[in-house]
């Protein structure tokens, strides 16, 4: 039985560890043996544009746009961030140029007969709709935004959120040397997960979430509360799809991706220029855009990479098809992925958001 495994959408840290556990988990031959089914696993490149783009009667085409895996080839990547396979943003159903058609044939041609797809809610969303054509797929969690239902986790979140940490700990020194304020830009369509927790863990006094639209005159309120205290700085984290009560989302252009997303970006100016005029402190702002993506996988991404792979095996032993890996409460578990696209996982505002502070909670009981 073939398996192939492919990575879709932004990459993250704990990609590269969970194609590894994929394949170390369909072949390991002790599991072989109480199973009723022998594997192979071949990646494919770039996500499903591999499958779009591939010819497989073209040796050169199948050696530019997939790779046969095994042990030794997958045996360090879980160390290493980004995905080894490469990923895009390709939608096969894509209504101005549905290519889904072609990708079945492909999928054929290639003798696959099941999908792991690692990816957010679009390529999960892919691979739902390949199920209900009759392809069998296994999803696993990605999203640094941490905006996925059905899961507890997502891989990708913890390094991002521990990359925030850092950088505005570096912030900190600089501000604080020229008592500035600073206003971090994060990731963070929808939801404010990424700029939350990132804020509270590196002490932000102010944090805007896309979940509570913000007034220019309360950040400024704020800022101005503490105007002579003993800290002459202070640090705002902004999600990027964070909005105001009189306007919408800020965009870098009027472009959209094949799953009609715009590009955002560019709040964190705009608030570094209203604070400034407003309130006359000399204010900066950084934009950490895809710094959030890079890097080494955490402690508990490669852990979760690990245990996302090897369940995904278990699925496909299982029979468990059209589903996606999960973990909620503490266990490993699946939901139907039907079930968590078109959905978003947005922050319990009443629970974990001062909507007077512009903080998270100082209550949690």
């Amino acid at each position: 039985m073939r398996i192939a495994v492919l990575t879709g959408g932004g990459d993250c840290p704990g990609l590269n560890g969970a194609i590894k556990w994929v394949t170390k988990s369909a072949l390991d031959p002790r599991c072989e043996k109480e199973r009723s089914v022998r594997f192979d696993v071949i990646g494919i490149r770039e996500g499903w544009k591999g499958l779009v783009e591939v010819n497989p009667d073209d040796p050169e085409s199948l050696a530019r746009h997939t790779m046969m895996l095994d042990e030794e080839i997958v045996r360090t990547w879980d160390r290493y961030g980004g995905t080894n396979l490469g990923t895009s943003r390709t939608n096969p159903f894509n209504p101005q140029k549905d290519t889904s058609g072609k990708v079945i044939e492909n999928i054929g041609k290639l003798g696959i007969d099941v999908i792991v797809a690692i990816g957010g809610e679009d390529t999960l969303g892919v691979a739902s709709k390949l199920h209900r054509r009759g392809i069998k797929t296994v999803g696993i969690p990605k999203t640094i935004d941490g905006d996925l239902v059905g899961t507890d986790y997502s891989l990708g979140f913890d390094s991002a959120v521990n990359i925030i940490t850092e950088e505005i700990d570096r912030l900190r020194t600089t501000a604080g040397s020229h008592n500035r304020i600073f206003v971090v830009e994060t990731m963070g369509r929808h939801a404010g997960w990424l700029a939350l927790h990132g804020g509270e863990c590196s002490g932000a006094y102010i944090i805007l979430i896309p979940e509570v639209p913000f007034e220019m005159e309360r950040v400024c309120s704020l800022l101005d509360e503490r105007r002579g205290r003993e800290v002459q700085y202070s640090i705002l984290v902004v999600s990027e799809g964070a909005t105001m009560k009189a306007n919408k989302e800020f965009c870098r252009n009027d472009k959209v991706d094949e799953f009609g997303h715009r590009s955002l970006g560019g709040i964190a100016a705009y608030l570094a220029d209203q604070i400034e005029d407003k309130t006359g402190f000399t204010t900066r702002y950084v934009i950490l855009s895809h710094l959030q993506r890079g890097g080494s996988p955490s402690a508990r991404d490669r852990l979760m990479a690990r245990w996302f792979g090897i369940a995904a095996v278990d699925m496909i032993v299982n029979e468990d098809f059209g589903r996606m890996v999960s973990y909620r409460q503490g266990e490993i578990t699946s939901v139907p992925m039907k079930d968590v696209i078109d959905r978003l996982n947005l922050i319990d505002v009443a629970k974990y958001y001062d909507i007077e502070r512009y903080n998270g909670k100082r209550s949690i009981l």
